[in-house]
């Protein structure tokens, strides 16, 4: 028996392409502590992936065989890699850029995304990574695993967000939730298409309150919240719109917290139901800012790699100052990230209350 009572957490898992491997990095560090408990997961996209990596893995409650499996599955990733031409120039790799913005391989796939669909170009829809998370993801595994599993897809007809749970998710559901409409063809479940689920929720985090018992929720964050400066080229412009994308849906959710938390702490929704909810984040905004669009589709061993490591330093630096938080509070000041917003509000509110006051008095 152990002397100690396990943390327990509930996981929120972004989709960035390559740069999931920042997450694998930091699930990594997670499961070697054994003060932890994860009770849930959400994902999209990459998230999705590392998502059904770890609940296989997990799928005999042994944090080193989901550590194991979610390195054969980024290692099947860079050998699958291996024969993509999307690589590197010698120009990018000797100045040390982990970018593809030279790669003629790249600039021809980016060109051709814009003036023909996945249906004209891939008509066969042949996608490499398919047939690596059939082969390395055992889904009766994942179905049996104690470890409660969302995975969050965007629904081309309607616009909302699909979330497959354990009991049907399979290798369609994994791919619908990774499906980008420029590279792909839309993945369809039940004669409905879907896209990447990072579009609507990137992650969900409402299926975490609604159907796990721990209340505090990590989000590993690799889409920059923030990123300073005015973009001015056309692939800096088109980088930051995607973060500003993938991240909203996001925000929502955290603002959408936020107001909860608030009416908590004024006591006006006693006896509702509702309870509070703690918020982590684990990111490395400096290295991940620095990486452009482009590096999302380098699957290089030594970028994989190095992502790793970063990601692994990351909850390192988490777990070191705010382990004591997780169960007594957020880590992270969620109004805070609101602030310019809030303050908007309130000048509207006293404008609107000193306008009323003057139609009294008149």
């Amino acid at each position: 028996m152990p002397k100690f009572e396990k943390k327990k957490i509930n996981l929120a898992l972004q989709g960035g392409g390559a740069h999931g491997a920042f997450s694998w990095g930091v699930l990594d560090r997670l499961l070697e502590d054994d003060r932890f408990e994860i009770a849930a997961v959400t994902g999209a996209s990459a998230g999705a992936m590392n998502a059904v990596a770890l609940a296989d893995g997990l799928c005999s409650c042994c944090p080193e065989e989901a550590r194991t499996t979610l390195r054969r599955f980024w290692e099947g990733v860079c050998e699958a890699a291996r024969a993509s031409p999307l690589k590197r120039t010698p120009f990018d790799a000797f100045f040390g850029g982990w970018s593809l913005d030279h790669s003629p391989a790249y600039l021809w796939m980016d060109m051709l995304s814009r003036v023909a669909s996945p249906y004209e170009l891939n008509p066969l829809n042949i996608n490499p990574l398919r047939d690596l998370v059939k082969d390395l993801i055992d889904f009766e595994r994942v179905r049996k695993s104690g470890l409660k599993l969302f995975l969050s897809a965007t629904n081309v007809e309607t616009g909302r967000t699909k979330v497959f749970s354990n009991d049907v998710v399979g290798v369609d559901h994994v791919m619908a939730s990774a499906c980008l409409p420029f590279m792909f063809q839309a993945v369809e479940i039940d004669g409905a298409p879907y896209w990447d689920g990072g579009y609507m929720g990137n992650p969900p985090l409402w299926p975490l309150f609604d159907h796990s018992p721990a209340d505090d929720v990590v989000i590993i964050q690799i889409n920059p919240l923030t990123r300073p400066g005015k973009p001015d080229t056309a692939r800096e412009i088109q980088n930051r719109l995607n973060e500003i994308t993938f991240n909203a849906s996001l925000l929502r959710e955290l603002r959408a917290v936020d107001f909860v938390t608030r009416l908590l702490e004024e006591g006006r929704l006693e006896g509702t139901g509702y309870r509070r909810v703690f918020v982590h984040m684990i990111e490395d905004e400096k290295t991940l800012s620095a990486l452009g669009a482009s590096s999302k589709l380098n699957a290089e061993r030594a970028f994989i790699d190095m992502l790793f490591m970063k990601g692994r330093a990351a909850a390192e630096r988490w777990i070191g100052a705010h382990y004591d938080a997780v169960g007594e509070r957020s880590s992270i000041d969620i109004r805070m990230l609101f602030q310019g917003e809030e303050d908007a509000l309130d000048g509207y509110r006293i404008n609107r209350v000193a306008e009323f006051s003057r139609m009294r008095r008149a």
